[in-house]
């Protein structure tokens, strides 16, 4: 390769990365403002006249919503991300995430039009699942097919980056509103981070427009092997690696829910901390997260993915017990080290993921492939941990050892599902 070709593949690299950086920030701000808006806001705003406890129960379920919807994104973006190219199906996603957001953000409360007001919420949640379900696997493989073989851990790792970069600027919005008084945060304050989707996603249709397609599927559409349906052919030839894919993803997924949607409307409700307290934790520990996944990524290329996955989330199991401790305590400060440890434990996992899912399949059905997997986990694990972790702690009658049994078992079944995922790929090779 010349000294011209390498200086351009990478200035494409770099697009590339940057590209899927972006919008997947962008899109994961979205899907975060909506989960801390359901545990401090939707109960009061679209489901007034219960108890706040079912309130709460009905938010989280509304939140769920959009888990359900995220493998109909996954299968109808992953069909035209696969047969027709990554980018295009990328810019689509993220406009879909925007307006949703967006709409949401001028969408009248209960007080003004009735059950429609919770109705139309449910309907615009639908539409942030089946975006964001199109949008993970895309930027996956934008990011890592234009990347290559010795950087495509750290190019997947920039992807991951998305998710505490969202929580960052979904934190920190909501920082700024929630220091409003009670009344006007509840009446509009909480609005303005659903507002400034849109001028985000202007930002991002900005950048990911200059971004090329990938070139691994370049090089198998020019070989012809763009397939007709494939939904059909990664369950034809892939079952056992997508369903594998599932259980690798649990904690990816649940990790985040736990902590910025459950346990957020657990220490601001039922353990009286306040909430502005528990906003500025939260936004340390994705801080912590975005700073610590690159070097997760370097450990990755030195000791092995699978290794450093399954060593993060053994330690994060390990921290159980002292995390439930720390939250009954009520205490912040002892609440941020076992949760700041849990965060370094479970973002050397998250880090290394996308790329994990990735080269688990071929090219020419990778991006439903990695879609299914990541969104069927959503739909049927993830989406469901602040649901069910509440129902464990309402049962209960507010003992938290229930929630924290559950939380170590889906550890502990993400383990397994990376283990075996792991060992099922080294045998293809």
């Amino acid at each position: 390769m010349s000294r011209s070709e390498s200086v351009q593949q990478t200035s494409r690299q770099r697009r590339s990365t940057l590209g899927a950086f972006v919008g997947t920030a962008i899109e994961w701000y979205d899907f975060y403002i909506f989960g801390t808006a359901a545990a401090l806001v939707f109960g009061k705003v679209f489901y007034p006249g219960i108890a706040p406890s079912a309130a709460l129960m009905a938010s989280f379920a509304t939140f769920w919503v959009g888990f359900l919807a995220r493998p109909i994104g996954g299968i109808v973006f992953g069909h035209f991300g696969d047969r027709l190219g990554r980018k295009n199906t990328l810019v689509i996603t993220l406009v879909m995430m925007g307006a949703a957001t967006t709409l949401i953000g001028v969408l009248p409360g209960y007080a003004t039009i009735g059950t429609a007001a919770p109705i139309l919420l449910i309907v615009l949640r639908a539409c942030q699942g089946i975006a964001v379900g199109g949008e993970w696997g895309g930027a996956v493989l934008l990011a890592t097919e234009n990347a290559p073989e010795e950087k495509k851990g750290m190019a997947g790792t920039w992807v991951q980056q998305g998710s505490p970069a969202g929580a960052i600027l979904a934190t920190v919005m909501f920082l700024a509103v929630g220091a409003l008084p009670t009344e006007q945060f509840l009446s509009w304050g909480w609005r303005i981070p659903f507002l400034l989707s849109a001028v985000l996603v202007l930002v991002g249709l900005v950048i990911r427009l200059k971004v090329e397609e990938s070139e691994d599927f370049v090089r198998s559409r020019d070989r012809q092997q763009v397939v007709k349906v494939p939904v059909v052919e990664v369950f034809r030839t892939s079952s056992g690696i997508v369903w594998l894919g599932v259980a690798a993803s649990i904690i990816g997924i649940s990790l985040a829910y736990f902590t910025n949607t459950f346990l957020l409307a657990w220490t601001t409700t039922e353990l009286g901390m306040p909430r502005q307290t528990m906003l500025n934790l939260l936004l340390a520990m994705a801080v912590l997260q975005f700073f610590w996944q690159p070097f997760a990524a370097k450990i990755a290329a030195r000791i092995g993915t699978a290794r450093l996955m399954i060593g993060g989330l053994t330690a994060t199991a390990l921290l159980v017990v002292p995390l439930f401790l720390a939250i009954t305590s009520r205490n912040p400060v002892l609440l941020a080290l076992p949760l700041a440890l849990t965060i370094l434990g479970g973002s050397a996992y998250y880090a290394m993921l996308a790329s994990f899912l990735s080269s688990a399949f071929p090219a020419h059905v990778r991006y439903t492939g990695v879609s299914v997997a990541y969104q069927l986990c959503a739909t049927l694990i993830g989406g469901s941990t602040p649901l069910i972790a509440q129902w464990i702690l309402d049962s209960s009658g507010g003992s938290p050892w229930g929630v924290a049994a559950f939380y170590t078992a889906l550890l502990i079944a993400t383990i397994l599902g990376v283990w075996g995922l792991s060992r099922k790929t080294a045998a293809a090779r």
